[in-house]
């Protein structure tokens, strides 16, 4: 099975949150479109040029895949189911082919980390409710000090050390979308929508029980600006922007916590 956009997308999830990657199959889904965060623009006005006049769904879905993969950076935005805690990882995280990042995490509305990757260094500033929520099954005393010593302050590691491994792949979008240029979609096309004001097509796909809607830029370059996952084990959507604007790397001022020196 070929491997679409969607999959390599899912997999930039994954490496964050410990998911289990999805695949989207080849297949002739219905059109019905999500309209959650969009809205549905009604084919009201046969005047109008249609989008991707003439293409099937699998080219349309290609040229995304094309564009997408074409870019130096994007943002990634959106809620993620987590297969560990059974909870949701939201993420806002702007990234690029160089290894950079910037943006936020947040772990089942429980608390949130700020995130900048700038060359081997990553740097962290967690918020009391997620150290306290990380902290789940240690004593009050330990969670405390814990609490006391890292909470509302940036922290620094080594990229490659084992406080910020995983985010070594995570940040470099040219891993993000490792073979997703190797595509052969037989995606349905479905209706017009807006995605963030965007004029987009929607594309439909499944693998097995899993339903997935795609966003299309029908204006511009075809960048892929939305995903769905509709029905299935993992639903979620991630939105993606801001292509090929540059991350901001500033290291963080003020005192920042050396976590590596501290041995972890």
């Amino acid at each position: 099975m070929r491997r679409t956009a969607l999959a390599a997308l899912c997999i930039a999830a994954a490496a964050t949150a410990g998911l289990t990657a999805c695949q989207s199959d080849q297949d002739k889904a219905d059109s019905r479109t999500n309209t959650s965060s969009t809205s549905a623009t009604p084919g009201k006005s046969a005047a109008k040029k249609e989008p991707f006049a003439g293409l099937t769904g699998g080219q349309i879905a290609d040229r995304a895949t094309k564009a997408t993969t074409g870019a130096s950076s994007l943002r990634m935005k959106g809620d993620i189911p987590d297969d560990e805690s059974g909870g949701t990882v939201s993420l806002d995280v702007l990234l690029n082919k160089k290894g950079e990042c910037a943006g936020t995490i947040r772990m089942g509305g429980k608390g949130k980390a700020d995130l900048i990757k700038a060359g081997d260094v990553v740097y962290m500033k967690f918020d009391e409710a997620l150290l306290r929520e990380q902290g789940e099954g240690e004593s009050k005393a330990d969670t405390d000090a814990v609490v006391a010593m890292l909470a509302g302050k940036w922290t620094k590691s080594k990229a490659t050390g084992a406080n910020a491994k995983e985010f070594e792949d995570f940040c470099d979008l040219g891993t993000v979308l490792e073979g997703a240029a190797d595509t052969n979609s037989d995606a349905s096309r479905g209706k017009t929508a807006t995605v963030d004001g965007a004029p987009a097509i929607t594309l439909h796909e499944k693998d097995g029980k899993d339903r997935y809607t795609l966003y299309v830029a029908t204006e511009g370059k075809p960048y892929l600006l939305r995903v769905d996952s509709t029905a299935g084990a993992d639903q979620g959507s991630i939105t993606f922007s801001d292509f090929d604007k540059p991350v901001p790397t500033q290291k963080p001022a003020g005192d920042i916590l050396d976590l590596d020196a501290l041995g972890g």
